[in-house]
């Protein structure tokens, strides 16, 4: 299964899709859900995956952002060099040296410009911000623009990689793990008879505000939701209380903008089916989409689960393959004893 699991990550991960320009990375999810759900998509672009009973009371929303960070093309100078900006909270500290992909007429090889520490006069450690850096197609002024355009858009250019231990690398896990797992979900629950309502919401724009997710939530109109993306996993630098742990389950969020009901019975029924989970207590907002969803509309009881992720918002983030699955069987767990 986790196999399987992988196939589908890699896949997804391998389809471009920075805030406002998902179409490619739609397409690919919702060739996934069709074998298991009813699917639509609306006009900002979120894709809509349904399941269930169309009239039950209850009506949940399970939502994950498509988006992945990336850059956009502002200009182009008389060398041909790209100048970029961000698009998405992407970190300017790995940008030096990058390999990316220009998503111009066609996809193009490129580099972000990095100056040769010999050249720096003692200041490498100096980061210059986004908007000042260059990317290096290769090629002269007038073939790069005729080739791309201001406004086309830049992703990581790394190919997803299965490490030791059932962990993966890949760029744009965030929060295409959360898309794996809502997948997963569907396939688990596929032919079961349910109690509710249940839409998966694969939601635009949440690297640049949760656009998406606004829209998307007042449309469905849920009773209840549970957003998942993913939460940071420990690694050396930092602090126990902030992070989960690769291979140590779905992380379950208590913050003051979610609902403690729904929290606490997502913990009695990982406990309950043996699923490894760690409280994720946060003391304002979540920086997640459920922010927006549980003020959609009257309010919307809402919880959070997220998946532990090394290395976020880089080239080579890293997740447990057995935490996506973990987190799809506690999702599955809470949508069977909904009614």
């Amino acid at each position: 299964m986790l196999q399987n699991l992988k196939e589908m990550l890699f896949c997804l991960c391998g389809a471009a899709g920075t805030p406002g320009d998902e179409s490619e990375v739609r397409a690919v999810v919702q060739r996934e859900f069709a074998p298991y759900a009813k699917t639509g998509t609306d006009a900002l672009g979120n894709l809509t995956a349904e399941i269930g009973s169309k009239d039950a009371k209850t009506h949940l929303l399970i939502d994950a952002h498509l988006d992945q960070i990336g850059l956009i093309v502002t200009g182009i100078d008389d060398k041909g060099f790209l100048h970029v900006d961000r698009c998405g909270g992407t970190d300017r500290r790995v940008m030096p040296g990058t390999a990316v992909t220009v998503l111009g007429k066609k996809p193009l090889c490129g580099v972000v410009c990095c100056m040769p520490p010999h050249l720096t006069g003692g200041k490498e450690e100096e980061i210059p911000e986004i908007a000042e850096m260059t990317v290096d197609l290769g090629c002269d002024a007038e073939t790069v623009k005729s080739l791309v355009h201001p406004g086309d858009r830049i992703v990581f250019r790394t190919e997803p990689k299965e490490l030791l231990g059932g962990r993966v690398s890949a760029p744009g896990l965030d929060n295409r793990a959360s898309i794996a797992v809502m997948v997963r979900c569907a396939q688990m629950l596929a032919d079961e008879p349910l109690r509710c309502r249940v839409t998966f919401l694969c939601s635009t724009r949440e690297e640049v505000g949760g656009q998406g997710a606004v829209t998307g939530a007042y449309l469905a109109d849920p009773t209840q939701a549970i957003a998942v993306d993913v939460g940071f996993a420990m690694q050396p630098g930092v602090r126990p209380e902030q992070c989960g742990k690769l291979g140590g389950g779905p992380m379950i969020g208590f913050a003051p903008v979610l609902d403690r009901t729904m929290s606490e019975r997502l913990v009695a029924i990982a406990e309950r089916e043996k699923i490894p989970y760690k409280r994720d207590v946060m003391g304002g907002e979540t920086g997640t989409n459920s922010d927006a969803i549980a003020v959609t509309k009257t309010g919307v009881p809402t919880a959070l689960i997220s998946v532990p992720e090394r290395n976020m918002h880089t080239p080579a983030e890293i997740i447990d393959l057995r935490d996506i699955e973990a987190t799809a069987r506690l999702i599955a767990a809470y949508v069977r004893e909904v009614e």
